[in-house]
């Protein structure tokens, strides 16, 4: 199984700080409000991916427009929601055509 490079996680938090222009403790804020999951290399370091650095730049102009994390997050689990339907009605028809 072949990851997009943009989603495989090789970015230290320093760089990521550099690439989005936040803080490394705004990074690991969003991370703890469940906003951007890094991965962890056996010493701990978190690693990020390009995806991610698109998603804390996305977060940062929400937050700068006002919004909250909370809000933020629900947005994120309203989108989710939503593919994973479109997914499932994908695969239903799928099935539903080779009978």
């Amino acid at each position: 199984m072949s990851l997009d490079y943009k989603d495989k996680k090789v970015i230290g938090i320093g760089i990521m700080s550099e690439l989005t222009g936040l803080s490394e403790r705004q990074i690991r804020y969003y991370e703890e409000r469940k906003l951007v999951f890094p991965e962890r290399s056996k010493g701990g370091t978190r690693k990020y991916s390009f995806a991610d650095v698109e998603r804390l730049v996305d977060i940062a102009n929400k937050m700068e427009d006002g919004m909250q994390t909370f809000e933020i997050r629900k947005q994120e689990m309203k989108k989710s929601d939503v593919r994973d339907k479109m997914l499932r009605g994908q695969l239903n028809a799928a099935f539903k055509m080779r009978k």
